[in-house]
């Protein structure tokens, strides 16, 4: 990389892919170095002046064919490591950043439309914006490799500022070539499959070290834009350990391993900071005046060191370190990392933690004008423990409703209650479960004997009750019902729950964890308003939720996907988020949509803020939690000052959506409904024909795509696929998306929607809708980038790996002919005459990238069609799976 392409004005990727450049040379050697420059120049030339967009001739290279299967995997490596940098650069720059997208621009744009900021403070009160972390995984690199990337950008900033040494006193130059010297000699595959510990500990160093500094951060600049304190109505989330959907692995010690490692995490930070604030507060009774609260609090302590006896802030700041000390014992079992000679009660709650640190907090304001009391570490600590209190994260259950229907069956029959509960309607279990909640005793006897599945899920509701005793009821507050398809599955949570005392009934029912409903399918999503009116309808529902204010619902983006594709899911989506609202407000209840986005457009990924912005009208209620999966998890937060710049959009976007007056008058959503219902019905017919109705659609699929090679990179706890089937209704979302942009065909971002745009006759209409609704235009410009980093060139390579000729050229025909559809509708509607020619930031990140994507195409290519002839070399096994990393790092968000 001793030159880089001259797409790109970026000099951080500049001055990165030269340093990369010499790493090679010096580590893999002067002929190694020459024959990775002559396959990108080559590339290069060829897409300076190739053919048409996502058409390239992917020409074979005699430069790669001459490789080694040594040289081979080092070159994949080189190529991976550019574009992990050239990522780097511009998450730096903030070329994937939406403009304006923080909460001071939301606040001058509402102020424009004439709401005040009493508006937003009074909607802060009852708000709820969550980023909820899960493990799906579609995040292919070591740990070890994100470490040394991000050790790469802090020193850049150090660079940035113009220093010539690190505060360590190194050469920041040479420290930044020296970490990428380690990154070329890093083992980028994992040996063995992740586990769920592994799993968990990889989510909590992004709670540790970015969320837990970064948010109070947040929240000093929030106070500042609004002139108060907000309330804290940003909390992160998990389902890491929690989510035994499809996944054998996450049990109830899985559950209290990430409860526990979580809750050290977050109390070794207050530890250390308040271990800090006792060092700064250095305040002597001779120089200030100290507050009656503030020298009872040092009185309390215990602590009567001569050398602080006039200094009552250091006093009392002892006394609350050795009360945090024993919580960390009590909590953890291990003593606090750093001893303390005091003596002192663990806090029973993070209230009363917080309470001892107001204390101190109101009396520094009481004197010299409050300015020791405003922000500083005090009040970013403060802040810290009414967003993450003792769990850091609250952590959600999720579980097929398949399983909680055969453990209620087991349960009742062996408690004698009912013989055959699998056998009943819907009406009748109903009518069983309800008459079994109103009895307050338990099912369940530790003496009878239970399947291992039933044994299992008792075990995981007894936990959850022992961390809302530990940790609190921010612990856990939701559970997640996959599948859910009815009332009756959403009461046998709370019959589970029951049994453990999470649900209590009585006069007044309370139920301490949410059952919440995740609708999946197209089927589902059309079916969730009149489930969600009979689940209202209940006396001791209504109860509940009265006492909470608000319900959740979960919508999913990639399993809707899958079933009907792209852009029927969207628009089932928001239309099931339309119709869902007047069922909330017959009941008097809060909605809150959990959105079950991935990474891949397929998958409902994209930017956040726009997505956010172009929920239905009334729906967002400023209350939304949405889920981070894999790499976007690492693209987002992996630095603080990434995960501060999108926790702002969020947060940003969630003001606007509630707030805002709505983008379409009545008449012009009616239009834009009906062409949209249109366009989803065509849409919808293509891509169930093509993925359902083909025959052999799968064989295509399996043979063309790495599907099977996929499932050698260990990337993750759960199986792909939730049981042992070919169809491709039982394989995960996110397989089937990452398997079709390793082949660059990004299928399920776009197909069907070229054949509606091609039968939809008023093409005026479809501009007006792209120009003025914030959803359909979301919805082309995700569509727009998955085009772009498509190529059929190259995807024809990779249908060439089909053994049947009629069946390869029949199907590959049709993507092909559907793409360009797609693409020449999107052109139409959008009024451009080329892909992105609106939008130039992304269009360059994007070119950047094509060039080293394509050789390593061509080398998967190759590589698997040498391990499908029975080759057993280990290496090339090894390059594909390396191949599999590169070509997902490059294309970002892919699974």
């Amino acid at each position: 990389m001793a030159a880089l392409p001259p797409v790109t004005n970026n000099p951080d990727i500049r001055y990165l892919g030269r340093v990369l450049g010499d790493v090679i040379r010096a580590y893999g050697g002067e002929r190694l170095f020459d024959r990775t420059e002559a396959i990108r120049a080559a590339s290069v030339e060829r897409h300076r002046i190739g053919g048409g967009e996502g058409a390239s001739d992917a020409a074979s290279d005699p430069h790669l064919e001459t490789l080694s299967l040594d040289e081979t995997l080092d070159f994949v490596r080189g190529f991976m490591l550019f574009s992990m940098l050239a990522n780097l650069a511009e998450d730096r720059q903030g070329i994937a950043a939406d403009p304006d997208a923080d909460v001071a621009a939301a606040l001058k744009a509402l102020a424009k439309e004439g709401i005040d900021r009493t508006r937003v403070l009074e909607l802060l009160n009852h708000a709820l914006i969550a980023p909820v972390l899960t493990a799906h995984p579609t995040e292919v690199r070591r740990k070890s490799m994100i470490d040394h990337r991000n050790r790469i950008a802090a020193l850049m900033t150090v660079r940035d500022s113009g220093a010539p040494t690190t505060p360590d006193g190194d050469d920041v130059d040479e420290a930044i070539r020296r970490q990428i010297a380690l990154l070329w000699q890093t083992r980028v595959l994992r040996r063995e499959r992740l586990y769920v510990k592994d799993e968990v500990e990889t989510a909590l160093s992004y709670l540790r070290d970015v969320f837990l500094p970064t948010i109070p951060a947040l929240y000093q600049r929030w106070d500042r834009a609004l002139g108060e304190r907000v309330p804290s109505f940003l909390r992160p989330g998990s389902w890491i350990g929690g989510d035994r959907d499809g996944n054998p692995f996450v049990t109830a010690d899985s559950l209290r391993t990430a409860l526990a490692v979580a809750s050290e995490a977050v109390l070794g930070h207050y530890l250390d900071a308040v271990h800090a604030l006792g060092a700064e507060l250095s305040i002597a009774t001779g120089h200030a005046h100290v507050a009656d609260d503030v020298l009872a609090l040092a009185e309390r302590s215990g602590d009567e060191a001569e050398s602080r006896s006039d200094e009552p802030y250091r006093r009392a700041l002892s006394g609350v370190y050795a009360r945090l000390a024993a919580t960390h014992q009590a909590l953890t079992g291990k003593p606090a990392p750093r001893a303390h000679w005091l003596m002192g009660d663990p806090y029973p709650d993070p209230v009363s933690f917080r309470a001892d640190l107001v204390t101190i907090a109101r009396g520094l304001r009481a004197d010299g004008e409050g300015v020791l009391a405003s922000g500083g570490q005090l009040g970013r600590l403060i802040r810290a423990v009414d967003v993450f209190g003792f769990h850091l994260a609250t952590l959600d259950l999720r579980q097929n409703s398949a399983v909680h229907e055969r453990v209620v069956a087991e349960l009742l029959r062996v408690a004698g209650v009912e013989a055959d509960y699998l056998a009943l309607d819907e009406a009748q279990r109903v009518m069983l479960l309800r008459h079994e909640l109103s009895n307050a005793r338990p099912l369940a006897s530790a003496f009878a004997d239970y399947s291992d599945e039933t044994r299992s899920e008792l075990a995981i509701v007894k936990a959850a009750a022992e961390a809302h005793a530990q940790y609190g009821p921010a612990a856990i507050r939701q559970y997640i019902v996959s599948m859910a398809k009815s009332v009756s599955d959403l009461l046998e949570v709370n019959l589970l729950l029951k049994e453990v005392g999470l649900y209590r009934t009585g006069d007044e029912a309370s139920a301490a964890i949410m059952a919440v409903p995740l609708f999946e399918t197209i089927e589902d999503l059309e079916a969730a308003p009149a489930i969600m009116a009979e689940w209202f309808a209940l006396p001791e529902v209504k109860a509940i939720t009265a006492a909470r204010g608000h319900q959740e619902v979960m919508i999913g983006y990639s399993d809707s996907n899958k079933d009907g594709g792209y852009l029927t899911s969207t628009w089932q989506l928001s239309k099931a988020s339309t119709a869902l609202k007047p069922i909330f407000e017959a009941a008097g209840v809060g909605m809150q949509l959990f959105h079950g986005r991935g990474g891949a457009v397929g998958r409902g990924g994209g930017s956040a803020f726009a997505a956010i912005r172009a929920q239905p009208p009334g729906t967002v209620q400023g209350r939304i939690r949405i889920t981070e999966q894999g790499e976007v998890i690492a693209g987002k937060y992996g630095t603080r000052e990434s995960a501060a710049t999108n926790l702002e959009a969020m947060a940003a976007a969630t003001l606007l959506a509630t707030l805002e007056p709505p983008p379409l008058s009545n008449s012009e959503a009616a239009r834009f409904g009906a062409a949209m219902d249109a366009l989803s019905d065509a849409a919808f017919r293509a891509y169930r024909n093509l993925v359902y109705g083909t025959d052999g659609f799968t064989t295509f699929f399996r043979q063309m795509t790495p599907i099977a090679e996929i499932a050698g990179l260990k990337i993750g706890s759960r199986p792909a696929a939730r049981k042992k089937s070919d169809a491709i209704e039982d394989l995960r979302a996110i397989p089937w998306v990452f398997s079709w942009a390793q082949a660059r065909v990004m299928l399920p971002g776009w197909y069907g929607v070229g054949q509606a745009m091609a039968a939809f006759e008023d093409k005026a209409l479809l501009a007006e809708m792209a120009e003025g609704w914030p959803l359909f235009a979301a919805t082309l410009a995700n569509m727009e980038m998955v085009l772009a980093k498509s190529d059929m060139g190259i995807a024809a390579r990779y249908a060439g790996l089909v053994e049947d000729a009629t069946l390869r050229d029949t199907v590959f025909g049709r993507i092909r002919d559907g793409w360009q559809a797609t693409h020449d509708g999107l052109l139409t509607a959008t009024a451009q005459s080329r892909l992105l020619e609106k939008h130039p930031a992304l269009d360059a990140s994007i070119r950047l990238r094509l060039p080293y994507i394509e050789p390593l195409n061509l080398l998967q290519i190759e590589l698997m069609k040498r391990h499908r002839a029975g080759e057993d070399d280990a290496r090339i096994g090894e390059g594909i799976l390396l191949s599999i990393n590169a070509i997902a790092t490059a294309l970002r968000n892919s699974g």
